[in-house]
């Protein structure tokens, strides 16, 4: 077995889109439309699979914004350098909610980022885990 997706619902497609390929660096892999189904779906990632795990944006015709409950976690990216990469993702517009730092009683250094529909994402700089 092996890891192939993690899907997030999202509110307006296009949007989400364009903030993980434009500010997270994502290429958009594939999209499905199904009309008769009322949804479309998008696949984005630093590699098509099978080399690495894909996001599948949903877009659900007609629904704008989803209730995220209290289950959710986050999405975990590995990057080179945490602090780098929170200037550029500002730089592109996005936001920070957690700064560059150690994780609580550890030395990892992470930070935390949200897209456009409120997920979280940590980045986790690879040359500390």
């Amino acid at each position: 077995m092996r890891f192939l997706h993690t899907m997030l619902r999202v509110g307006d497609l296009q949007r989400s889109i364009d903030f993980y390929t434009r500010v997270m660096g994502m290429k958009l892999l594939r999209t499905t439309d199904r009309p008769e189904q009322k949804y479309t779906l998008a696949f984005l990632g630093y590699e098509p699979n099978p080399a690495q795990a894909e996001l599948e944006l949903t877009y659900n015709y007609g629904v704008d914004r989803y209730d995220l409950g209290t289950a959710y976690g986050h999405i975990a990216l590995g990057v080179d350098d945490v602090a780098a990469t929170c200037a550029r993702i500002r730089a592109a517009g996005g936001t920070v909610t957690r700064e560059p730092g150690p994780v609580a009683g550890g030395s990892t250094v992470i930070a935390f980022v949200q897209d456009p529909d409120g997920y979280k994402i940590e980045l986790i700089e690879r040359g500390t885990l």
